[in-house]
């Protein structure tokens, strides 16, 4: 028995054989009469149950499937009888949204930095693995003379914070294995949760929380920024007003060599990553298939009206072998390692209810200048991000669309001269940027979009109003990862989209930023100044922040007797 457990330890790298072999000793489990043999496999069966939940993978252990001629059909969950949809879900509206924030390594400062600048927001706690690390992110609120945090930390700190009474809404930015338990614990605890991403790492983890925001009616929303970068939201805007006509086809990519970062992706002290490879990289040599698709592809899903009258329906996946990756982990650990899971290079073709076509690729191995592709072709125009911003109209569509041309031969054979275009930008500059872009710019976070991001979900919620994106934009972003998987483990086979909607893709016609009427918009942002200030004041009065450095002071002189 001991020979076949060491066996086991050096197989289960992928996690299909990992099921497979577990389903063989369930059944040796149930047959054999050896009592001493049970107990041992009872107790080693619990923990390989407990891995398999814990650590999150690309493939869901209950994910079923069928072929139906030739396309692999996933199986989608019968919705529970009485509960309803969320698309387009309210909630109250929030004179002070008191906001926890989970995970502070990479990229949780930043958030913690940005929301001190939104009117209106309360911070009520910070968490983290590391203590150090979540303490680290008081200075935000220090320096904004804001009051200070709760400080929750330890592998389970986050379940002690999201049973508190006072938090509305709780900030995901953990690393990818984190990110579902936690906003699965947020929502089970009655707060709305915003996830950075990916926010759901397979299947099972897209409709558990697809299950838990309907039952619950709360929100859950995917952060993803590139849905606000500059660029985006003006093309988006141009699209929606018909200056490309009808959008047939839209490309994205996640295109980003890491190898100057791979070092720095936090390395989980609890045995998971006994070579220090960091989570990163280590999920990738675990993991097939397009791992960090949202980046490419939420900005084009917008454009496309994605469950808001159009929805995927097929995918076709490939990969190259991986080389570098490989290479990567035999230098780092010294070892061969003959079972990398992902590709250098993730490419995802995915053709929609309408006959559309998107095409995502993934590659953080080779390199490649930093590219996220965004080009949308449609009937009348062209956008294209990388390596440089452009439009292409002809005259009489430019003129169309509200732009005198200035030169006669104008042609969509090339891109508009800078005249041109710029005229064009500043005619469909985003509602959004004209709101928040010279605090954007203030602020910064990946040259303001995180910003963007950030302000519009706390100006939602302190309106009543829809959120941008919602959990079936989370699902629909996050699921590539599974399903292109499903489709290269099968030959490159075609695999349908479930509906994550369940049959309400079609109801909302077009999508929209949701805005409050100036009257109330006003009395919103004149409740969330006057938070602000009353925390200041209280902050300023009562002296908390000497209060806070005495109690600390005091805790490490305890801590050294």
């Amino acid at each position: 028995m001991e020979k076949k457990l060491s066996f086991f330890t050096s197989f289960v790298r992928k996690e299909r054989d990992f099921r497979k072999l577990l389903l063989s000793l369930c059944s040796k489990y149930t047959k054999t009469n050896n009592m001493k043999l049970k107990h041992i496999l009872a107790a080693f069966l619990a923990v390989s149950f407990f891995c398999l939940t814990s650590l999150a993978q690309s493939l869901s252990p209950s994910t079923k499937y069928h072929f139906d001629k030739g396309t692999l059909v996933v199986d989608t969950p019968t919705r529970p009888a009485g509960q309803q949809h969320v698309l387009g879900l309210t909630a109250p509206k929030m004179a002070t949204v008191r906001v926890a924030f989970v995970g502070l390594g990479m990229r949780g400062p930043g958030a913690v930095g940005r929301f001190c600048y939104i009117p209106g927001v309360k911070i009520v706690a910070l968490c983290d693995y590391e203590e150090t690390r979540a303490e680290a992110c008081q200075k935000y609120l220090r320096n904004a003379g804001l009051p200070p945090a709760d400080i929750y930390s330890g592998e389970k700190g986050y379940e002690e914070l999201c049973k508190r009474p006072d938090i509305d809404l709780v900030y995901v930015a953990t690393d990818w294995d984190h990110h579902f338990p936690v906003a699965k614990c947020a929502l089970q605890n009655g707060k709305h949760t915003a996830i950075e991403v990916p926010s759901a790492m397979n299947l099972e983890q897209c409709w558990e929380l697809i299950e838990l925001s309907e039952k619950t009616r709360l929100h859950c929303m995917i952060l993803e920024n590139c849905c606000y970068d500059w660029y985006e939201l003006n093309t988006l805007n141009m699209a929606q007003n018909g200056v490309f006509g009808e959008v047939l086809r839209g490309e994205g990519a996640y295109i980003h060599n890491l190898d100057d970062f791979w070092d720095y992706y936090w390395k989980n002290p609890d045995g998971s990553d006994p070579e220090k490879l960091g989570w990163r990289m280590k999920y990738n040599m675990e993991n097939r298939g397009d791992v960090y698709a949202t980046h490419g592809l939420g900005p084009v899903a917008l454009a496309m009206n994605i469950h808001r009258g159009d929805r995927f329906k097929t995918l076709v996946a490939m990969d190259t072998k991986s080389a570098h990756g490989k290479e990567y982990v035999e230098k780092k650990t010294g070892k061969p390692c003959n079972n990398y899971r992902n590709g250098d290079q993730t490419t995802t073709l995915m053709r929609t209810e309408e006959g559309k076509v998107v095409e995502i690729q993934h590659n953080v191995m080779n390199p490649q200048p930093y590219n996220r592709l965004y080009k949308l072709t449609g009937t009348k125009g062209y956008a294209t991000k990388y390596p440089e911003q452009h439009y292409a109209l002809d005259k009489s569509q430019l003129a169309a669309s509200g732009v005198a041309p200035k030169v006669d031969d104008l042609s969509s054979h090339g891109f508009l001269p800078k005249a041109e275009q710029d005229a064009l930008v500043a005619k469909y500059q985003h509602p959004i940027i004209k709101k928040y872009g010279e605090m954007a710019q203030k602020v910064g976070g990946h040259g303001g979009m995180d910003f963007f991001m950030d302000a519009r979900l706390v100006y939602c919620l302190q309106n009543g109003l829809p959120l941008d994106m919602d959990v079936y934009d989370l699902a629909e972003w996050c699921c590539l990862a599974e399903l292109g998987a499903l489709s290269m483990d099968n030959n490159c086979c075609s695999v349908a989209f479930p509906d994550f909607t369940r049959g309400y893709w079609n109801v909302q016609k077009g999508y929209q930023f949701a805005w409050a009427s100036p009257e109330d918009e006003a009395i919103a942002a004149a409740a969330a100044e006057a938070s602000t200030q009353a925390q200041k004041d209280l902050c300023a009065k009562k002296k908390l922040w000497e209060k806070y450095d005495k109690a600390k002071e005091k805790a490490a002189k305890k801590a050294k007797k």
